[in-house]
């Protein structure tokens, strides 16, 4: 007897109907997680983070540390004990470039000298490479919208290209490590590229990286079809890969690069899955939903430089009255952070100098007034007093639309910073961990008797 089959329309209703059953059968009472202490995002009643593991790779000081623990006070960031704004000033005073250094220091524990830097660049130079036909047979021949997918499945395609994917030792993980470093950007704008082609049908160029080029020339080189680009731009937008190439082991992506890695499977199986907890607008696409709001602001505020006017539709948004009806400021606030984000402090002097630049001074001024006025809002509507502040993700979405990058790219150059983070993470624990990462959950469902079909 011939089996009935649905239309898609008769498919998507049913769908309908079965999703109501899963709203009505997947509800917790929230009053369970009080009862049995359990701690929501892993995080306990004050947002801090339980202690899931130890790492050597970097260290946030959310304020000022002290023998009864941490103050509120000025954010501090360290890779492999190094203040983030150390490392930073080093290589801008020398007007050097600062992502292959800071990749390095991640990487191996220490900061190189001239000598082991320039080996290192020379090696992620001749990494700096697609396996024949694989932009022709992979990246364009299914283009998506989104170039974080691309990216995953771009990684996870590479497996087969490699003659020892599941090796883990340490040797071919760092060996399959700094091949993605150098890897990501030409992915990603090589499917950015088949995007705007295939879907756009605007004009297609693929540019080769130049051997001459640091990660963030060669990013703006291979992605503007006259090459061409300045030299703020350049040092600006490697100065963004150093902030976001790491922030300790307890952030979504990170964490996730520790639990696939503990289940002993392959590099690339690992990234994809630090690549699809980035993609998460609570995450890495954060920096899309700042610059949205403020196109909305810009649009709705009729004088920028009015305090009260800009102050008044600030409310609005904590009200959900105004933008996407979320009750959010975009770009204000962390899990870790209170006073300062040290990322956001550095970042902040340098988006200046692009804004004069670029001729956006009136819209720098305008991210600026509302970095001083959301905390006070906020403290204001939401009775909250600890401390609110900008986080990174405030300036960059500026910086990158000053640079001219489609939003597109935005999350997916935040993947090829963090790389060099995730890498280490799961160097670390390969070399540390010899257990699976297995966390309890708690069963709130009653026991029932088993019913008989006919009898439901």
């Amino acid at each position: 007897m011939e089996k009935p089959m649905l239309n898609k329309f008769a498919m998507q209703s049913r769908i309908e109907q079965l999703a109501s059953l899963c709203e009505k059968n997947y509800q917790i009472d929230p009053s369970l997680y009080a009862k049995y202490d359990v701690k929501r995002g892993l995080r306990d009643i004050n947002g801090k983070g339980v202690c899931a593991g130890l790492t050597n790779v970097s260290k946030i000081v959310p304020g000022v540390e002290g023998p009864n623990g941490t103050a509120p006070g000025e954010g501090q960031l360290f890779f492999r004990g190094d203040n983030i704004e150390d490392l930073v000033q080093g290589f801008v005073s020398d007007n050097r470039f600062g992502y292959e250094e800071t990749a390095y220091l991640l990487l191996f524990g220490e900061l190189p000298d001239r000598a082991q830097l320039d080996a290192f660049c020379t090696l992620l130079r001749s990494c700096r490479s697609l396996p024949p036909s694989f932009t022709r047979d992979v990246i364009m021949k299914s283009p998506s919208d989104d170039m974080m997918n691309t990216l995953a499945r771009s990684v996870l395609t590479l497996y087969s290209y490699d003659p020892n994917p599941n090796d883990t030792s340490i040797s071919n993980v760092l060996r399959q490590c700094i091949q993605l470093i150098a890897q990501f950007p030409l992915i990603a704008v090589y499917g950015y590229q088949a995007y705007r082609y295939y879907k756009n049908d605007q004009s297609l160029f693929l540019h080769q990286p130049d051997p001459a080029l640091s990660t963030a020339e060669n990013l703006l080189s291979i992605l503007r079809e006259n090459r061409k680009f300045t030299a703020l731009e350049a040092r600006i937008l490697d100065l963004a890969l150093v902030l976001h190439a790491e922030h300790g082991g307890g952030n979504n992506s990170s964490f996730t690069v520790h639990v696939v890695s503990s289940s002993g499977t392959d590099t690339y199986s690992t990234m994809a899955a630090a690549l699809g907890s980035l993609k998460g607008p609570k995450h890495g696409g954060a920096n899309i939903k700042v610059v949205q709001m403020f196109d909305d602001i810009k649009e709705s505020v009729h004088d920028w430089q009015d305090e009260e006017e800009v102050a008044n539709y600030l409310r609005r948004i904590l009200h959900k009255d105004a933008f996407d009806r979320s009750g959010l400021i975009y770009g204000m606030g962390h899990a870790v952070y209170s006073q300062s984000d040290p990322r956001a402090t550095i970042l902040r002097g340098y988006v200046r100098q692009l804004a004069e630049e670029k001729q956006c001074v009136k819209e720098y001024a305008l991210y600026s007034m509302i970095e001083q006025l959301a905390p006070k809002v906020i403290a204001e509507e939401r009775r909250i007093y600890k401390g609110v502040c900008a986080n990174i993700d405030f300036y960059s979405g500026l910086m990158y639309r000053m640079l001219e990058l489609p939003s597109e790219l935005f999350t997916p150059l935040f993947a090829m910073a963090r790389i060099a983070g995730w890498s280490a993470h799961r160097l670390e624990e390969l070399l540390n961990g010899n257990k699976i990462i297995r966390p309890a959950y708690r069963s709130v469902k009653p026991d029932a008797p088993y019913v008989p079909i006919d009898q439901r």
